[in-house]
């Protein structure tokens, strides 16, 4: 009687994969050769011969079973792996590779396990059985790879039903094994050797591993097995380019920029197999053209989770554009499983900024030299343009005075009245009225004896047009106190009292008729203006006196920056003319 054998041709593992794949493919051969050679030397020739090709991982355990239904207490089994030479595998149960039960057992797995093994037995018929295992194992790190997966689950319907595969349930099964499910390797609810997945949609689609922990002397090991879950939804074709939209087809760009061109394609619902965007150009060799250093392209397939919709989209980045760039056509191409569609995109090289920003330049610089001229030459500007003006702009303004000038003569020495007599006798009547032609009304020269002076003071007020007030340097010079400065305008020369400040001030402050000018004879007191009443100080902070010396070379020169700005300040057309014209 031929006696059971099995034999492992361990595959050297630096053999590469090549030669791993014919060597599998003759292993048939082999096989049905190396029992019939043995039994033929036995007499027995009519061997049945069994092949089973197993993938495992690093640090499982698998439990093999050669499939016969034979009473393994009836069969003369033996068993061998071959490294050159025959080596028989023990049965003590302690071995990490040892056979117990006719059942080859290997307990935490290391890759240099991986090769052939063969056995051969007879039974009480004297049948003789040739049984083939290649066994691969792979690292750990391996988990995904496509080898060791019992198929796909394709079936119809929306609930899907996902079995633990053979192998790993005969384990579980014989061993009295627990089964526990992975999803993408993370562990999901399930310990049945079946598992539903109900209303699958495309987030279900996943590679699922059953797990068998099963105890074997006294220690957990484990067996698994994985297949991946296939689910098509339904389809809905439709084809239509997206960008670059209608209005993007001619784009301006410039020499030296990054330019970034987006192709994106809508291909329909749930086309992830069939659905792609292209960037592609006629105008070059494409393997030539977008390979260049300054070309990059990026592919990206979305689907959305609500809408299902499949969308393709591929951007070409070109760093830099040339001239070369500009005389391009670009082409995005988007195909479907049923067609394709084109649009072409083409630049267009932009006009040169550098000119348009030196004009800019130019015309906020002008702005600004326009402004800084206006801003110092707005008062020879403003008398340039007066005489041009209109006569009479406001004719119901028919006061006789073009201003009221008042002043004061109290506590100066000299000096300082020789220079006020000047400047009211000569210089402001020469430039004012004789030069500009304009009527001033001036204490101690206009006055008429014996009129009343209260009636002479509100009448001429109110027919003057401007307040003129000449500060004199030695105004309120001593040391008194404010009261006692206001007793210096009762005086009786020629001059301002105190009433008619009080009647003056009213109408300027009050009343606001009068618009106010203000010279200052000489220099400034060193203590400012504070020894001044109270409401003759708020005008000198609303308006800044302007500063006349007789030694300031053309005082008395009617176009002189001085006068130019008394003339400003006064009224556009002076009074005589406006009469002539009512």
């Amino acid at each position: 009687m031929c006696d059971l054998v099995w034999h492992v041709n361990h595959s050297h593992l630096c053999f590469s994969q090549m030669m791993y794949v014919s060597v599998r493919l003759l292993l048939p051969l082999v096989f049905v050769m190396m029992p019939l050679s043995t039994c033929s030397e036995t007499g027995r020739s009519n061997c049945k011969n069994f092949q089973v090709t197993q993938t495992v991982l690093e640090g499982e355990a698998l439990y093999f079973t050669h499939g016969s239904h034979s009473n393994p207490s009836k069969s003369n089994l033996t068993w061998y792996k071959n490294n050159t030479n025959l080596e028989p595998i023990s049965s003590d149960k302690k071995e990490r590779i040892h056979f117990y039960n006719s059942n080859l057992v290997f307990l935490d797995l290391l890759v240099k396990d991986s090769g052939f093994y063969t056995g051969w037995r007879t039974d009480s018929s004297e049948k003789c059985f040739n049984y083939n295992l290649l066994l691969k194992v792979l690292k750990a790190s391996q988990r995904g790879n496509p080898d060791i997966l019992y198929g796909e689950i394709d079936m119809p319907g929306i609930n899907k039903r996902i079995t633990c595969p053979q192998p790993v349930d005969d384990t579980c099964q014989k061993r009295g094994g627990t089964y526990s499910w992975y999803k993408n390797f993370s562990l999901i609810p399930g310990n049945q050797n079946v598992l539903w997945v109900y209303s699958a949609t495309r987030e279900n689609k996943d590679i699922y591993t059953c797990m068998c922990t099963w105890e074997y002397n006294q220690k957990l090991y484990n067996s698994s097995g994985s297949r991946e879950l296939r689910v098509v939804e339904d389809m809905f074709t439709r084809l239509e380019i997206i960008s670059p939209g209608l209005m993007e087809l001619l784009k301006v760009v410039y020499e030296g920029q990054k330019l970034t061109l987006n192709c994106t394609v809508l291909c329909g619902q749930n086309e992830e197999t069939e659905c792609s965007a292209h960037w592609s150009s006629s105008d070059r060799v494409e393997d030539q053209g977008f390979k260049n250093k300054r070309y990059n392209t990026y592919t990206e397939l979305t689907t959305g989770k609500t809408s299902k919709q499949t969308i393709a989209t591929e951007i070409l980045t070109i760093d830099t554009v040339t001239a070369d760039d500009v005389h391009t056509n670009f082409t995005c191409t988007g195909r479907n499983i049923y067609t394709t569609e084109s649009v072409y995109l083409r630049l267009k090289q932009g006009e040169s900024i550098y000119p348009l920003a030196v004009t800019g330049a130019c015309v906020i610089f002008f702005c600004l030299l326009a402004a800084l001229l206006v801003k110092c030459f707005v008062i020879d500007l403003t008398l340039w343009f007066r005489p041009y003006i209109q006569l009479c702009s406001h004719p119901k303004d028919a006061r006789f005075y073009d201003a009221y000038v008042v002043y004061q003569t109290q506590f100066m020495d000299k000096d300082t009245e020789d220079m006020l007599s000047q400047f009211l006798n000569h210089v402001l009547p020469n430039v004012l009225e004789e030069k500009c032609g304009y009527r001033l009304f001036i204490h101690g020269r206009d006055d008429i004896p014996g009129q009343d002076r209260v009636e002479m003071v509100e009448d001429n007020i109110n027919k003057s047009r401007r307040l003129m007030v000449i500060l004199s340097p030695d105004l309120g010079s001593r040391n008194e106190s404010t009261d006692q400065s206001l007793a210096c305008f009762n005086s009786g020369i020629p001059g301002v009292e105190w009433h008619d400040w009080q009647v003056v001030l009213h109408h300027a402050l009050v009343q606001r008729e009068l618009n106010v000018i203000l010279i200052q004879l000489g220099g400034a007191e060193p203590s400012g203006y504070t020894h001044l009443p109270i409401s003759l100080q708020h005008l000198i902070r609303k308006t800044a006196p302007l500063r006349w010396s007789q030694e300031y070379r053309g005082a008395a020169a009617w176009n002189s920056r001085f006068w130019k700005k008394v003339r400003y300040l006064m009224p556009t057309i002076p009074s005589k003319k406006c009469q002539q014209v009512v």
